[in-house]
């Protein structure tokens, strides 16, 4: 079944950050006044914000975001329940029993992707399954390359609020793509949900 418009922006917007009334329009594959009728009405609805920018000459353009009721729609996983479970391992085991979790948890993803990476030579090649992997958990992601530099982009957070809750969960992520990625790249991430980014961005860099 075809999605609604109105999902598809949405989708659109979690994935762009942000678009002018044109880029939505030719994605959506229909008019600026049909595009701009939705984003009226998702407006209405407090789901869409716009700012506008001036880009040189010419009249400022609008762009259009996601409000943070528009953002509610692609939610946190078990959110509520895992913050309170790792709050009580917390405060009935303390924070080294924490650290023990996140570290098993960080081995046990990183002998999962291994597997699924198996075979996969070239950092392309890496880059393109892993975003799957990761798309398939629900982390929205994609990669791409410019000038020499390869980005790995995480549009969503399914575990968003226990990562804010344990930053454990972001740094064995990080640490796990370093080893994925292999020793003949520097990892460093540079945007961060958590951190109130749009998303998360990891930079691939040759050494």
């Amino acid at each position: 079944m075809k999605k609604a418009a109105s999902d598809r922006i949405l989708m659109i917007l979690k994935m762009k950050g942000e678009a002018s009334l044109a880029t939505l329009a030719a994605e959506l594959g229909i008019s600026k006044e049909g595009a701009r009728l939705h984003l009226v009405k998702m407006a209405e609805q407090d789901l869409v914000q716009v700012a506008s920018k001036s880009e040189g000459v010419g009249r400022p353009i609008a762009y259009y975001s996601l409000s943070e009721k528009g953002l509610s729609k692609f939610p946190d996983t078990h959110a509520q329940i895992t913050v309170e479970l790792l709050q009580s391992v917390k405060k009935l085991l303390g924070e080294n029993a924490l650290e023990l979790l996140i570290n098993d948890r960080e081995t046990q993803v990183f002998t999962h992707y291994e597997k699924l990476l198996d075979g996969s030579v070239t950092i392309e090649k890496r880059l393109e399954k892993l975003s799957r992997i990761r798309s398939e958990e629900g982390y929205m992601a994609e990669w791409k390359k410019e000038e020499g530099t390869y980005y790995l982009v995480e549009n969503h957070c399914p575990i968003c609020a226990a990562a804010t809750e344990c930053q454990g969960f972001c740094r064995s992520e990080l640490k796990n793509f370093k080893q994925l990625i292999g020793q003949d790249f520097e990892v460093e991430r540079t945007q961060h949900i958590v951190s109130g980014g749009q998303r998360c961005v990891y930079k691939i860099s040759k050494k």
